[in-house]
């Protein structure tokens, strides 16, 4: 028998180190993977319960929104704000609320709406339409009821509104557009030059 701290005895390799206890290169893809798809899913809805992002269909708000553009809406705004007057919004349209129409508020609950001789005034003030298409060709007089907005396209007359199917209740709106965002060459915001004409 040999002593193995004696000079002369038989070496021996050492024992080979036990295998450490990790993740396969595989499971640590999945697991990436899964936690960027999750922190990309909860962005997004935490993004779209504050912005929405709508199409313009047709041409009811020519000029200022053309067919094809893409807009962000504030879903937010009118739970730190009031509506106002010239504000753009999106709204479920309610004869058939699976719609959604984008239109400007001309008329907030407890105004007067009279539209003669191609002019808008609210109460008794003559509005100063500079972004409007045309001057509307229809006549009509609307007590805007509580709870209620009065809407117009700015394509006076090219647009399903207000002048043709009445309000839009307040509890229909979703948001106010801010701006164009698509086509890249079309980006603007959405400003609200709403002005009672400086003559009255």
């Amino acid at each position: 028998m040999f002593d193995i701290d004696q000079p002369g005895a038989p070496s021996f390799p050492p024992p080979a180190p036990l295998p450490k206890k990790t993740r396969s290169g595989a499971w640590r893809f999945f697991l990436e993977t899964f936690q960027t798809i999750l922190l990309a899913l909860v962005l997004y809805f935490l993004i779209d319960s504050v912005i929405a992002r709508v199409r313009v269909e047709n041409v009811s708000m020519k000029p200022t929104l053309q067919p094809g553009q893409y807009v962000l809406v504030n879903k937010l705004a009118y739970r730190l704000g009031n509506i106002q007057h010239g504000d753009i919004i999106v709204f479920h349209y309610p004869p058939n609320p699976s719609e959604d129409y984008i239109k400007r508020v001309i008329g907030l609950p407890g105004d007067l709406v009279q539209i003669h001789n191609g002019k808008i005034f609210v109460n008794d003030q003559e509005l100063s339409e500079k972004y409007a298409a045309s001057p509307p060709v229809y006549d009509g007089e609307w007590s805007v009821p509580e709870g209620s907005l009065f809407v117009l396209g700015d394509n006076r007359n090219q647009s399903s509104d207000s002048h043709a199917w009445g309000f839009v209740p307040i509890s229909n709106v979703v948001g106010r557009a801010l701006a164009v965002y698509w086509p890249l060459d079309e980006i603007k915001v959405l400003t609200q030059p709403f002005t009672v004409n400086a003559a009255n």
